[in-house]
């Protein structure tokens, strides 16, 4: 284009010439778009090297009249030019229609500018291919930094001799371009409107691909599970600023979508999740949705539909990117790090350390920990070339704002390349030891902590390990290594063992007896880190004081690492919504678990949340993408009821809980009657040396109450008083107790157990408060709860015995009583199921005969096949998720197994032996259940249900099961019945 820049200055003058003859559209930053019809002559449009022709032709044209004629060419840069007003800072959407009087070529609309002090330069807007059948659409965006000279738009052709013609011409300044505001396309245009593909998928504007409107965006010809539509967002988001970005998604198959962005500095590429990918059915339009706040200073920014494998066509439609305007953080309120008696932290990524996010952050905290630029991926993605830019950043921000910083994590069995794991034992330790060397030296003297080893413990395995690469390949010489070296390179850093569920009894002992073991050999293990991802309803603060309490036995530091609390129970519901209900709940439970870090504050040093607040949770997709809100500040960053529940519980508003109340007739005599062991006690919360258990059971006698009480300070005042319909009924510990009430009060190892039965009058219907009372301390237990009655909790034995797993019926399952399931969750007839259990040595045997005529296994989903689901739960712990040895056996009628539940049902699945025998009328399905945490026999109890699914054809259509009527079986072991064990 050497000939083009000698021209530029007689073809300025000469739009200049034009512009002030010409009556044109006005300039493109005015609010309304620019549109060039050529209805009323060439609009400014002028002729671009010599011999060029341009004319308003009224031959053809693609809208109204006419067209622009471009003849004459004899040069690739030759075409039609125009002044096109663009403004400094400024996007516009840039879109024409072309197409070729002969023949086919590639017609582009390009920029030149001349920056201030620079050369010349030629920037690309759009381009197609054209052809002389019909209009082709050539659509871009194009941002105008500004500082130049001679801005010209034009149109040229790869063929120099090609004559075309334009038609339609808009040049649109994007909403919100140039002040951070966002954007928004909805395709109405009929266009593509500046989204481009980021391959070689094929974009277009058409009515098929609408959601509402006229026209949609489909998107085809994939190369890539990332090929698809891009949109330049660079000129319409601002560094630290928070957007709200949503797409509505309709794919051609079932396929999972998400909403990414890709951002560049110089020549590196990264990027970030918006919405992670979610299953999307064929045909149905899905919103994708999240938040981002771009916290890097970037020359590329864009953001992506993208699939998660594959390349399935799939229609867009409805995208805004949104600005949420910055609330002020709260001043008025107390911070955190002045309230509590140990470090407060936080996890962190950079757009936490901007604005409103970042004075948050100085307010309220005393330390961070980077969530992922420490860990090895981030710094060591290829063998000895190492990245710290992320890492420092944190590093270097955190001490100019006098925080402490813990490193996480130097071996983890997850975001490790697989490279590291290549060759052989030596190999794998000298690339640990090197790694180590490199980041924990690069920041030796910064941090105060490292997480040296992350999660290496599997309570599931018999030595408690987890079976990782690390493990595989070096047994336990991958934890002595990172230790010894992580001390010989840092050694005033404390170093730590991190991991998860430490708060569950096994998990607890296996790490016990592991820091133990690895100390004894003077592996040099500063302390535990307990992570702590509960959720609202277990496990139980005791058991979290319970694991603090062990753990100091080893003589050890301990800290909090990764405390949030998720608003969900179980793997798969969501709210559009989280009521405000379940936020009250939070707050109480914070309030619960700080509670134990307050009283054990002697052992534990540091407290982390993993999460500012719930604008950035990795909760937000795991373990499916949803919304959950499991910090203490809330998306605009204010504070919730769990913030109150950490700084200032008096601020918190009474909760009201919900209790269903079985029939039944337990014994009162102080003795604990079987009855109540069918059900886990309600746990209260401790205050002081003061815990409680309660339950309630109903029967036309009256309510019946039982409360274990720990209470070591023995005083004849000390009471439990039950309140219902506005009466007061007062137990006291060495009595005599209200007038007219049947109760007994025994005596228990460090407290006392209260049995009573209040009137016919309680029903185990509607509010109910229970207050216990330490008369020595005046310390007290308020509960209150509102109960709904249900049926009595169904319960069946199992015999001992072993059958052989053939699908034949032996004679020793006779020994075993026979259930039958009648519950109906689905439907109210179809295949149901008789049942018998038998036990031994650590397993539990399961027999049901099936009736069900028609059998199916048509459709792919196994819950929607002719099946028996037997569930267990080995503590029968009533809880509303599963537990990690709780468990979901599904059997189908041709001997599929399958298995659910917990987080990871490939844990349990190996428990599973089964046969199946069709007969007729049926089938007969035989199991046996491996239980390795269950003690069997005896007074053991197991949670214990089995579920029948009736299918039609591809479907459903029917669901019965001996106990839960909830339909939720697979979600919550609560209503299950319960197994005990005959001698």
């Amino acid at each position: 284009m050497s000939s083009l820049r000698s021209l530029h200055s007689l073809l300025t003058a000469a739009l200049l010439c034009l512009a002030t003859l010409v009556a044109v559209p006005g300039p493109a930053h005015a609010a309304q778009p620019v549109t060039y019809d050529f209805e009323s002559g060439t609009q400014g449009w002028a002729p671009r090297g010599d011999g060029v022709s341009v004319t308003a032709s009224s031959e053809l044209a693609r809208s109204g009249t006419a067209s622009l004629l471009v003849t004459g060419r004899s040069e690739n840069w030759h075409g039609a030019v125009v002044a096109p007003g663009f403004a400094e800072g400024r996007t516009y959407a840039v879109t024409a229609f072309a197409r070729a009087v002969a023949g086919e070529s590639t017609i582009a609309l390009t920029v030149q500018r001349t920056p201030d002090g620079g050369d010349t330069v030629y920037e690309r807007v759009a381009a197609a291919t054209v052809g002389d059948t019909g209009w082709v659409e050539l659509s871009g965006r194009y941002t105008f930094t500004g500082a130049s000279t001679d801005l010209q738009l034009y149109a040229e052709s790869s063929d120099p001799a090609a004559a075309y013609r334009l038609d339609d011409v808009t040049i649109t300044e994007e909403p919100g371009s140039g002040d951070g505001n966002g954007t928004s396309t909805d395709f109405e245009t009929g266009t593509v409107q500046g989204w481009r593909a980021r391959a070689s998928a094929t974009l277009a504007a058409t009515p098929a691909a609408a959601r509402q409107g006229g026209y949609g965006l489909a998107v085809s010809d994939r190369s890539a599970s990332w090929d698809g539509p891009a949109l330049d967002v660079l000129p319409v988001m601002a560094k630290g600023a928070k957007y709200t970005a949503s797409v509505w998604v309709r794919p051609e198959e079932a396929t999972s979508l998400g909403l990414s962005i890709e951002r560049r500095s110089g020549d590196t590429p990264s990027y970030d999740q918006i919405a992670a990918p979610r299953e999307v059915a064929a045909g149905q339009w899905t919103e994708l949705k999240g938040t981002y706040t771009l916290g890097h200073d970037v020359d590329f920014l864009a953001v992506y539909v993208e699939s998660a494998s594959g390349t399935t066509p799939f229609a867009v439609d409805d995208f805004t990117l949104a600005h949420v305007p910055a609330v002020p953080i709260q001043r008025d309120i107390p911070a955190l790090k002045d309230v509590l008696g140990f470090t407060i932290g936080t996890a962190v990524q950079r757009p936490q350390t901007l604005g409103e996010h970042g004075e948050l952050l100085r307010r309220h905290f005393e330390s961070v920990t980077p969530g992922n630029q420490l860990k090895w991926d981030a710094t060591e993605p290829r063998e000895g070339e190492f990245t710290f830019a992320e890492g420092d950043h944190l590093v270097d921000y955190a001490h100019a704002n006098g925080l402490k910083v813990r490193g996480h994590t130097l071996a983890w069995h997850s975001q490790t390349p697989d490279w590291v794991f290549e060759g052989t034992k030596a190999d794998v330790l000298r690339r640990l030891e090197n790694h180590i060397r490199a980041v924990a030296g690069r920041y030796k003297g910064r941090l105060y902590a490292w997480d040296v080893v992350n999660e290496v413990v599997d309570e599931n395995q018999p030595d408690g390990l987890r079976r990782s690469k690390w493990f595989q390949t070096t047994g336990l010489d991958y934890i002595r290594t990172a230790f010894r070296v992580a001390r010989e390179v840092d050694p005033d850093a404390k170093l730590y063992i991190n991991d998860y569920n430490t708060e569950f009894p096994r998990k607890r002992r296996a790490l016990y007896e592991l820091v133990r073991k690895l100390r004894a050999e003077g592996v040099p293990i500063d302390g535990v880190g307990h992570q702590l991802h509960v959720n609202i309803e277990q496990p139980h603060a005791s058991e979290i004081e319970e694991t603090i309490e062990l753990i100091a036995g080893l003589g050890v530091d301990q800290q909090v690492t990764e405390l949030d609390v998720s608003v969900y129970t179980d793997f798969v519901q969501s709210y559009p919504e989280i009521p405000a209900a379940l936020l009250l709940k939070q707050g109480h439970r914070y309030k619960e678990i700080f509670d134990v870090f307050r009283r054990q504050s002697g052992h534990l040093n540091s407290v982390t949340l993993w999460g500012l607040a719930d604008d950035d949770t990795w909760l937000s997709t795991f373990p499916i993408t949803r919304l959950n809100a499991p910090l203490l500040f809330d998306d605009r960053l204010q504070a919730k009821p769990a913030y109150w529940g950490v700084a200032d519980p008096a601020r918190l508003e009474p909760l009201v809980h919900d209790v269903e109340v079985p029939e039944g007739t337990p014994k009162i005599d102080g003795r604990r009657d079987r009855e109540w062991d069918l059900l886990p006690d309600v746990r209260l919360a401790r205050n002081g040396d003061l815990s409680a258990g309660i339950q309630f059971r109903r029967s036309a006698k009256g309510l019946s109450v039982l409360a274990e009480v720990t209470d070591p300070a023995r005083d004849g005042q000390d009471a439990v008083t039950v309140t219902v319909g506005g009466t007061d009924h007062v137990i006291r510990r060495t009595g005599p107790h209200a007038k007219g009430l049947r109760a007994h009060v025994g005596k228990t190892s460090g407290g006392y157990r209260v049995e009573a039965l209040l009137p016919a009058g309680a029903s185990g219907a509607g509010g109910v408060r229970l207050t216990v009372r330490d008369a020595s301390s005046q310390d007290a237990l308020v509960w209150a709860g509102e109960m709904t009655p249900v049926p009595a909790v169904r319960t069946t034995t199992a015999a001992r015995g072993t059958p052989q797993i053939d699908g034949t019926v032996d004679a020793v399952w006779a020994r075993a009583p026979e259930i039958r399931t009648a519950t109906w969750v689905q439907g109210s007839a179809g295949a149901t199921a008789r049942v018998r259990t038998l036990w031994d040595a650590g397993r539990l045997h399961v027999l049901a005969r099936v009736s069900d005529p028609r059998l199916s296994e048509e459709s792919p989903d196994p819950w929607q096949q002719d099946s028996v689901e037997i569930f267990v739960d080995a503590d029968n712990g009533k809880t509303k998720g599963y537990g990690d040895d709780d468990g979901q056996y599904r059997i189908s009628f041709t001997g599929r197994r399958t298995v659910g539940g917990p987080l990871d049902p490939a844990a349990i699945e190996g428990n599973l032996t089964s046969a199946v025998r069709q007969v007729p009328g049926g089938y007969v399905v035989e199991a046996t259940i491996g239980l390795p945490t269950a003690a069997l026999g005896g007074d053991a109890l197991l949670g214990f249900d089995v579920q029948v699914n009736d299918a039609t054809g591809a479907s459903r259509t029917a669901a019965v099961t001996w106990s839960d009527p909830t339909g939720r079986a697979h979600l919550s072991t609560a209503r299950w019945g319960v197994l005990g064990f005959a001698r």
